[in-house]
């Protein structure tokens, strides 16, 4: 009997060890989440970089990248929520976030953030009845990009990188005379100028729609109130349009709005299409510092022309976390470590991101970090164009607070293109279709 009993011990024994050696497994294996993203293979690369990162710097958590295409990625989305399969937390595309929220597909991330922690600039957090529901990843701003060249030989003063010394619309409009040419050479101020062969415009804007509000903004309308009503049909925001127009019907300075499809200002800069184009601070990273490298392109950059106001428009992806991850504390440890600059360094180092954090605005030690670097322009230029700029004179772009917008924006893409094409006027498009704006706004 004794010796059964020391057999049963010893079992016994062995099974409570083999627990323990299972449990201690369990504890230490990593729980997995998945992160969806758009972007070519150089931003997953550095994406990965940074998910290698996080995991040197802990064992409970391994996250895997969906990348998913541009074009499509909403749509994918959608798929994947009917199928029940949504990733733990991905990077959402700005005028689809606070949709998202109302069908309660985002997580509250109210509590993110705990008192007196660094978190990003209040202007960046996409907030749903009152509650924020993602923050953007990168603080973007809309700025002016010169071909350097061009003005020189011009002749011309190239744009102020300056706030304060901002050029008023009707300098900007004369600036972009003198810098247009047709293939005679004629600039726009000429009495030989030929509008219908014009080789180089003096500016471009970028056909991503919702650019357009700073105009509005500017000239001291608004697309919306602090409420999210329409108020685009009020005469500052509609004339702000109608001057956007005209660069194209009066001035001959830049081509009708929307039909330079392309948004790679490197192309429009490097090609001498154009001597200004109008586009976000990305394009440093994404096309612009590129194009200095390997085309020698010499650009620079300047703050918008104003109509009334000094102002730009602020903007980013939204990062968040899906209300059906299974994992919501690991879903937003991971982004709220991703938000940190220094894991993202790559990325804003780059070009590609600003910093969301109101210190890297503020400390000189950071800027420099930030900004002295061979993709900028010179420091001095950078600092006042871009970085104090963002600081000091940016507003929320309006899919901050205003839902639907997606919906509204196209809508209004449709509406106005009788405008851009001179058959209407602004104000009269925008009058006759203004209950249909108002419905899209509230999601029909």
């Amino acid at each position: 009997m004794k010796g059964i009993r020391n057999i049963l011990a010893l079992a016994l024994a062995a099974v409570l060890l083999l627990s323990t050696l299972g449990l201690a497994a369990f504890a230490n294996e990593r729980v997995t989440i998945t992160y969806s993203m758009w972007g070519d293979n150089e931003e997953v690369r550095v994406l990965q970089e940074t998910i290698d990162k996080f995991e040197q710097e802990q064992d409970r958590i391994h996250v895997e990248i969906v990348q998913i295409d541009r074009a499509d990625y909403v749509g994918t989305l959608n798929t994947r929520a009917v199928g029940n399969n949504l990733p733990d937390t991905g990077i959402m595309a700005e005028d689809a976030v606070l949709m998202w929220a109302e069908q309660g597909m985002l997580a509250d991330v109210s509590n993110m953030y705990g008192e007196g922690e660094a978190k990003p600039l209040d202007s960046l957090a996409f907030t749903f009845d009152g509650k924020p529901v993602g923050y953007s990843v990168a603080n973007e701003v809309l700025l002016l990009y010169y071909d350097r060249q061009a003005f020189v030989e011009a002749g011309v003063t190239p744009p102020p990188a300056k706030a304060e010394e901002a050029w008023d619309w009707d300098t900007f409009v004369d600036i972009a005379k003198q810098m247009t040419l047709d293939v005679n050479g004629n600039n726009a101020k000429s009495p030989d100028f030929d509008p219908n062969n014009i080789k180089r415009y003096g500016v471009m804007l970028c056909p991503d729609f919702w650019q357009l509000e700073v105009w509005s903004v500017s000239n001291g309308g608004a697309w919306y109130d602090a409420e999210g009503n329409v108020t685009i049909g009020e005469p500052a925001a509609m004339e702000a349009l109608q001057r956007i127009a005209d660069l194209y019907l009066v001035h001959h300075v830049a081509p009708q709005y929307g039909t330079n499809t392309a948004t790679n200002v490197d192309q429009d800069l490097v090609n001498k299409s154009t001597a200004m184009y109008v586009n976000g601070q990305w394009s440093v990273g994404v096309w612009l510092g590129p194009a200095k490298n390997s085309d020698g392109l010499d650009y620079g950059v300047g703050v918008l022309p104003y109509m009334k106001d000094k102002v730009t428009l602020n903007t980013g992806g939204v990062n968040v976390a899906f209300a059906t991850s299974k994992h919501p504390a690991e879903a937003m440890e991971w982004l709220k470590w991703y938000a940190r600059e220094e894991n993202a360094w790559g990325l804003i180092e780059g070009g590609i991101w600003m910093p969301v954090l109101s210190s890297y605005y503020t400390d000189e030690a950071l800027t420099r970090k930030w900004v002295e670097n061979p993709n900028f322009p010179p420091y001095d230029e950078y600092k006042t164009a871009v970085v104090d700029y963002a600081f000091n004179n940016a507003k929320p772009t309006s899919w901050y607070w205003v839902n639907n917008t997606n919906l509204f924006n196209d809508a209004l893409s449709s509406i106005l293109a009788p405008a851009w094409s001179g058959n209407t006027t602004v104000a009269e498009a925008i009058t006759a279709h203004l209950d249909q704006l108002k419905a899209a706004n509230q999601g029909n």
